[in-house]
């Protein structure tokens, strides 16, 4: 479930934060290539960092990982 839609919404919540892919990992403190891998599925983000991913955006692991649409 995280591959079919965690890449889709990370990106989009970015964007509505008008976030380059370099501000986010800046944030994360990871390189550019790491966020750009998650927003096209090569990769995904450790436990620690989708839970830091979730405090900043507002909004669940759960919505992040497509388990729930809110």
């Amino acid at each position: 479930m995280l591959k079919s839609c965690f890449p889709e919404r990370l990106k989009s919540l970015r964007q509505e934060k008008n976030m380059l892919q370099q501000d986010l990992a800046d944030h994360l403190k990871v390189a550019k290539s790491t966020i750009s891998g998650w927003e096209v599925g090569r990769n995904q983000p450790d436990y620690d960092t989708l839970i830091e991913l979730s405090i900043f955006f507002g909004v669940s692991v759960d919505y992040l990982i497509g388990r729930r649409n809110y």
